[in-house]
Parts: C-alpha cells; sequence; structure tokens
C-alpha cells in the first residue's frame, strides 16, 4: 500500500471495511462541535494481514508529520505484536494486553494506548444493572478472545469490584492461540473468578455453553461476525439464558446475533444491547487523546455528542 503525506491534521482509522463505518460521517461533525481542525483517513486490512502491511502504516504515521495518530480496530492484537519495537512509549492497558487500539503523539515520540478497558468500561457500566452480578449469581460468556474481550473480562473480573464480578465467565474461540494469550494476560490480573476457555470449531459448541448458563447471564458477541464477517457465533436453535443480558459489540452490519435475540426478547424476558455506546466511548477516547482534547463520558456535553453522532450517522 502506498501513503501520502497528509496535507492537514489526520487520524487514520484501521480496520477491515472502514469506508461503511458511520464514523466517516460522524467524525467531521465532531470535529466541527469540538473545534478540531482535522480529518480522517481509512486503512483497511484483511483479518490477519503479513506483519509487514502493519509495520508499513504505523511506520508512515510515526513519521508523517501531520498524521496525528490512529484508531486500530479488529487487528489490536496483531498490529501490537508485528510493531512493539516502533512504539516510544506504551501504556500500561497495552503493557498488560499485548495490544493497541490508538495511537498517539506526545513530545514527537509515538504513543502505543489499549483504550478499551476504558470505553468497554465505560459502555457496560453505562447498560448492566448496579450490583447485577452480585444480586443474581450471573455468569460472563463471551465469543471471541481478541482484544473487546479481553479489555471487558479485565474491567469485570478484578478483585477490586468487590463481590460484584462473574460467578464463572466462559471465553470461546476459533483458534487455541487466542485462548492461550488471554489465558496469559487472566494469570496476571487479581482475580478470583473461575474462567474457562473453550476452543470451538462452530456455532454448535457456542449453543452448547449457551444452554448451561445460569439465568440473568451476560452473553456477548465479540467476534466480529454481523461486522467484519457475515453471520453469528451462535446457531439457529440457541436459547439464551431466562433474563440474559444479550450484547452485540458491532452496531452495524447484519446483526444476526442481535436478531437471534430479539426474537427470543420477549419470551426470554432478555435485555439486548448493541454497539452503539460503545462505538460512542471507544470514538471519543481516541479523538481525546490524539488531539489533546477534554472530552467529557457522561453529562449533558456527552449527550450533544451522542446526538451529533446518532443525526450525522443516519444522514
Amino acid at each position: 500500500m502506498n501513503y501520502s503525506a497528509a496535507t492537514r491534521p489526520t487520524l487514520h482509522f484501521i480496520g477491515v471495511t472502514t469506508g461503511q463505518s458511520s464514523i466517516m460521517r460522524v467524525f467531521p461533525a465532531w470535529t466541527e462541535l469540538l473545534g478540531i481542525d482535522a480529518a480522517i483517513s481509512g486503512i483497511d486490512f484483511p483479518i490477519h494481514a503479513a506483519p509487514q502491511s502493519y509495520r508499513d502504516a504505523v511506520r508512515f504515521i510515526k513519521t508523517d508529520p501531520l498524521s496525528m495518530g490512529a484508531l486500530v480496530t479488529t487487528h489490536k492484537i496483531d498490529l501490537f505484536a508485528a510493531c512493539r519495537d516502533l512504539f516510544d512509549d506504551v501504556d500500561p492497558h497495552a503493557a498488560l494486553m499485548d495490544e493497541t487500539s490508538c495511537l498517539s503523539k506526545r513530545g514527537g515520540r509515538l504513543v502505543c494506548h489499549a483504550k478499551d478497558p476504558i470505553s468497554s468500561g465505560l459502555a457496560v457500566d453505562g447498560f448492566l444493572p448496579q450490583r447485577h452480578f452480585a444480586e443474581t449469581g450471573a455468569e460472563l460468556f463471551a465469543m471471541g478472545a481478541g482484544g473487546s474481550t479481553i479489555a471487558l473480562t479485565w474491567h469485570l473480573m478484578r478483585r477490586d469490584r468487590g463481590a460484584d464480578v462473574p460467578s464463572r465467565i466462559v471465553v470461546s474461540d476459533r483458534e487455541q492461540g487466542r485462548l492461550d494469550e488471554i489465558r496469559r494476560i487472566h494469570s496476571d490480573i487479581p482475580s478470583d473468578v473461575p474462567v474457562e476457555y473453550r476452543l470451538v470449531t462452530g456455532s454448535a459448541d457456542n449453543d452448547s455453553v449457551l444452554n448451561g448458563l445460569r439465568p440473568g447471564s451476560f452473553v456477548v458477541n465479540a467476534t466480529g461476525l454481523g461486522k467484519d464477517r457475515p453471520g453469528s457465533p451462535l446457531g439457529d436453535r440457541a436459547h439464551f439464558p431466562e433474563r440474559a443480558i444479550a450484547w452485540d459489540l458491532n452496531y452495524r452490519g447484519d446483526l444476526v446475533f442481535v436478531d437471534q435475540a430479539r426474537a427470543q426478547q420477549v419470551e426470554r424476558d432478555l435485555q439486548v444491547e448493541d454497539g452503539w455506546t460503545y462505538f460512542l466511548h471507544g470514538w471519543t477516547q481516541v479523538i481525546a487523546e490524539v488531539f489533546h482534547v477534554d472530552i467529557p463520558t457522561a453529562g449533558p456535553r456527552f449527550d450533544e455528542i451522542a446526538r451529533v453522532a446518532r443525526d450525522s450517522a443516519a444522514a
């Protein structure tokens, strides 16, 4: 891929199908609202791209004066592994999780951040009932062992949450390497929550886990299916536990997982959430870091940011 020098301050978006993201319409509206002079540029790679592709992109961002940083999605773990030596500084979350969702520049140094622990925590805390796990004994089933699940489990399993932690966590993935990596990271997190790591070959394996969950459990699609690739990690005959909370990290695409949950919403008394609020927090956390501006995470100003985003996305 050939890269051209940015002609104005630019935030790069490293993903798979960046042109289809609402951020391409939302970002200009946000920069106007926030008083930032900046452009956004998408960089698309296939899933598990060649390490050299990631290195070329990061070197370009690092050396181009008007490339201010990047938001990374889908490639968070692979890009970190390929480019670790190119980062001048690595924040504590990124160092623990071996991933990056944000690149910024500070004093001429390229800084690698993992913002997902913050943005996923803000999103989850916004819709989970207070003390949900403490009061229900619910479990967490996260399908997909990538960066988002690493961040989500870090947020929910830590000892400093007291009793408000899942009674059990199950993480499933099609790749044993991803499961081994998240197991390694979990071993460094102070936690007493039992965690099971399930290698799955298809939706039937995930359906089996789902059928064994307690009522009220938190079920998360963190696979990318429905956005980066078509489909759902669950089969058509999957049955959610009663009073479960179903969260798809995706907000766009063919959200089959969301449709499956909504089809059972009344019968099973489900709470169904998509990834829109996660999208808002994920992007605003990165924009604040890259452009060195303060962006609130709640309150009237954040509500205005959310309203502008929804209006722009729908335009």
